[in-house]
């Protein structure tokens, strides 16, 4: 898939949506009865990036101050999911060492990822930056790991919801109705082709996560970190 076409059909797309007033308010944000959990697989932009991505955030909070934005800790790339955030599910039947075994053998002979945030696009119901890899490591290792838990016997749903191909990081969902379609579609304009920076992935966290990778319901079972010759 070409990402550069991937982003730009879907900022069209959306674009279109968003100032007809058929884009998507997500109600669950600020509930606190929402019990979707998972296990992810994920990689963190370096601070130098995060705080890009925050100076991007703060003309969009002129705008839409109503909505949710990602803080800093929270900005992630799914690298990916590997139990699909479902209702109730729960860390007390889950071996960490057995899934850390599948995913430290995926990683053997991965050539170093990069990956570059350059630009923003939209979604029905979000913001994302644009990642883009600066090559096919990230896809092979994605490929080794579907491989490799498929073929084990342990619980997972790989691939259930969509198939993940992307490097973006969502960075603000719709919460309430939107002030100004059109301003919104402006700022994210101005910084379509904006360069927030490249980082290389040093390492890699399995997670047990909510929907939204907030920080106060994360629990980490593992860092796993990328070694490069």
């Amino acid at each position: 898939m070409n990402l550069s076409e991937h982003y730009n059909e879907l900022f069209k797309t959306s674009s279109e949506l968003i100032l007809s007033e058929n884009y998507t308010i997500d109600p669950k944000i600020n509930n606190d009865s929402d019990k979707r959990f998972g296990v992810t697989l994920l990689v963190r932009p370096s601070k130098e990036i995060k705080a890009n991505v925050q100076e991007f955030l703060k003309e969009l909070k002129n705008i839409e101050p109503d909505q949710y934005y990602y803080p800093s800790s929270d900005i992630h790339v799914t690298t990916m999911s590997i139990i699909s955030c479902t209702e109730g599910f729960k860390l007390d039947k889950f071996s960490t060492s057995k899934y850390v075994e599948i995913i430290e053998k995926s990683l053997v002979d991965v050539n170093k990822i990069q990956i570059d945030y350059r630009g923003v696009t939209l979604s029905p119901d979000a913001v994302m930056i644009q990642g883009f890899p600066t090559d096919d490591s990230l896809n092979i290792l994605r490929d080794k790991l579907r491989d490799n838990f498929k073929n084990s016997s342990l619980k997972q749903s790989i691939d259930s919801r969509y198939s993940i191909t992307t490097a973006h990081s969502t960075v603000m969902r719709f919460q309430k109705k939107l002030k100004n379609q059109k301003k919104l579609i402006e700022v994210v304009e101005k910084f379509r082709n904006h360069n927030f920076g490249k980082f290389t992935v040093e390492k890699i966290e399995l997670v047990y996560n909510d929907w939204y990778q907030r920080e106060k319901n994360t629990i980490n079972l593992c860092d796993l970190y990328l070694k490069y010759f």
